[in-house]
């Protein structure tokens, strides 16, 4: 299984991470949501649970839940500004489509 994360994002996250002041790392998932069906969630990890995976990549730790792996394996995260609006993508080749907002997508 693989997740892999782009140097613009991996700074991204590191930069979080440093204001925050704490945490190991993002936690990557997906969750039940929208019109195409699942969504993706990212947040701090503070603690890593026994049943989660980690991949370090670009000097971040990416944690991911044994329920969403399945969905997310090839993923890549990168980061993006486009004009004034700017934030993490996910180039997940698992997705068979998505909503027409870009918000949820469906396997």
């Amino acid at each position: 299984m693989a997740i892999t994360i782009t140097e613009a994002a991996a700074q991204r996250a590191r930069a979080f991470l440093e204001q925050r002041g704490k945490g190991v790392g993002i936690r990557l998932g997906v969750k039940t949501t929208g019109c195409s069906g699942l969504a993706y969630v990212m947040e701090f990890v503070d603690e890593v649970e026994d049943t989660d995976t980690i991949i370090e990549d670009n000097g971040v730790s990416i944690v991911i839940d044994g329920k969403s792996l399945v969905y997310l394996d090839g993923t890549v995260i990168d980061f993006v500004k486009e004009g004034l609006n700017e934030g993490f993508e996910f180039r997940n080749p698992n997705a068979k489509g998505e909503c027409g907002c870009g918000e949820s997508f469906n396997v």
